[in-house]
């Protein structure tokens, strides 16, 4: 199984409007593509973020091929939605997690 993490830190005065949309919108669209298979949103405690609130959103793939796919596919479309619609309040962080037995 891998784990595609998105950490993203956010300005405090858009915060609370981007986690609902973040809820509402951004991820299910991003599991509708059916290529990530599930999401778990995490609030970062420590280290605390110098400004605004930081997030961790692990997406769950089952497959390198998936992963690829979405990247190609999807990916730069979602993103840049986000892009538009938070511009300027955040920054992100990408990486891929592999699950070990």
């Amino acid at each position: 199984m891998l784990y595609y993490c998105v950490t993203v830190t956010i300005s405090q005065e858009r915060h609370d409007e981007w986690l609902e949309w973040m809820r509402s919108v951004h991820i299910p669209d991003v599991l509708r593509t059916g290529l990530l298979l599930s999401s778990c949103i995490y609030r970062v405690l420590v280290p605390a973020p110098e400004s605004g609130k930081q997030y961790e959103i692990r997406y769950t793939c089952r497959s390198m091929e998936d992963y690829e796919r979405y990247q190609a596919e999807y990916a730069p479309k979602l993103q840049a939605a986000h892009a538009e619609k938070f511009g300027g309040h955040f920054t992100a962080t990408r990486q891929l997690l592999e699950a070990l037995p």
